[in-house]
């Protein structure tokens, strides 16, 4: 019998692939099991990209089962060569430490840590103890050339100087795997596709050294309307934590998705049960902003809480509304004297990082500073306290003088 687990996951489209369909739907009919999914710390939060993964970890959690979310202070100090065409920068340990840090703050609120109902690791943690020695003694004959060589994250790099460094990256990932096989019995292991080689050489591993099953499920990469992946690299960035994205800007970012994206994005991004995500999905033309603003409401919830999300549902309703004034709105503060030259003015709030960029919103009619239409780059501005400022349509912004 299918599993409902899988059935819940599959209807919601998170699945991709899976090493062994039949083996993971007994093993998870068989009764509670632990499965772990990991990120590295290449940032210090979270963005959209990684959320199928992530809430695929929240549905496993509701469903009864035990998650281990890992973060990888070791595997980050080697640099992941999937899906890219050049190493990774080097970061210190006090930025991998900041790094992690606000990864956890990220995960964890998504997944719940509360009495032992999930765990949180640090792959640094077991990998330090390492010697390069002891680590090819030990695993050094359980990974072939030609299998590593086969991988599609290594023969995209080949070319363009992969180091040994990054070669080494699967193999630290597949140990993770088994050690956390061994230590927590966590047979299951959860990533995005861009990620499947890596993970598919840990079941391997534990197949070499223990001779257990353990099991793969890949969810697909969430992309734009373009098909461009959604992550940091990218460019496109939307970023769990409130410090680097606020909720009215994340509640934003939903509310404003494509028409093609409204179904996708409610059974990813939302526990909105199927039925209702149906009836919401066959609405047409100007009803379907009714789908996008639950979107936005019930996805904003789940990474910021209820109230945030109401906060920023508010400003959404009274900026378009016409009021274009709430408490609410993201704020910045900066400093000036009574008045600014306009460019400088919409550089130093960030709402642009160059003078350029800035002219160009500006010649193109896209600014606004308190509802009047500012078209001239050479305009001044000046206020008492505060202002509010609109970028295009969708951007508002409260600037306080320091």
């Amino acid at each position: 019998m299918k599993n409902e687990l899988l059935q819940e996951l599959e209807a919601r489209g998170f699945i991709n692939q899976a090493s062994n369909m039949d083996g993971l739907n007994d093993a998870l009919n068989s009764g509670k099991i632990t499965a772990y999914w990991g990120t590295d710390p290449t940032g210090d939060s979270l963005h959209v990209g990684h959320l199928a993964s992530l809430m695929l970890m929240r549905w496993f959690q509701k469903y009864g089962h035990r998650p281990i979310t890992l973060v990888g202070g070791a595997t980050g100090r080697i640099g992941d060569p999937s899906g890219r065409d050049k190493g990774r920068p080097m970061l210190t340990d006090e930025v991998i430490a900041k790094n992690c840090a606000g990864l956890r703050k990220s995960i964890a609120k998504f997944i719940n840590f509360d009495d032992g109902n999930a765990i949180m690791v640090d792959n640094y943690d077991w990998m330090k103890g390492y010697s390069h020695m002891d680590f090819l003694r030990d695993f050094g004959t359980d990974f072939t050339v030609p299998r590593m060589l086969s991988m599609e994250s290594v023969k995209r790099r080949l070319d363009n100087g992969m180091t040994f460094l990054e070669f080494n990256y699967m193999t630290f990932q597949a140990v993770d795997f088994l050690e956390l096989y061994n230590k927590y019995n966590c047979v299951l292991q959860f990533c995005g596709a861009d990620q499947w080689g890596n993970s598919i050489m840990g079941i391997e591993l534990i197949r070499k050294k223990l001779g257990k099953e353990a099991f793969v499920l890949s969810t697909a990469l969430i992309t734009d309307s373009n098909g461009n992946k959604i992550g940091k690299s990218a460019g496109n960035a939307v970023w769990v934590n409130e410090e680097k994205t606020s909720p009215y800007e994340y509640y934003q970012y939903f509310r404003n998705v494509p028409d093609d994206l409204v179904e996708k994005f409610l059974k990813i991004f939302t526990e909105i049960p199927l039925d209702e995500i149906a009836r919401l999905a066959a609405l047409q033309g100007a009803e379907l902003n009714h789908a996008k603003k639950i979107l936005a409401f019930a996805a904003t919830e789940i990474a910021h809480g209820r109230d945030a999300a109401r906060e920023a549902e508010d400003a959404t309703n009274a900026l378009f509304g016409g009021g274009a004034n709430s408490a609410n709105v993201p704020t910045v503060e900066i400093e000036m004297n009574s008045e600014m030259p306009v460019l400088d003015f919409l550089v130093a709030t960030g709402l642009f990082a160059s003078k350029s960029e800035a002219r160009r919103m500006v010649e193109q009619g896209g600014i606004q500073i308190d509802g009047n239409k500012i078209g001239d780059p050479k305009h001044v501005v000046s206020f008492d306290k505060e202002v509010m400022v609109q970028k295009g349509k969708k951007t508002f912004l409260k600037v306080l003088k320091k």
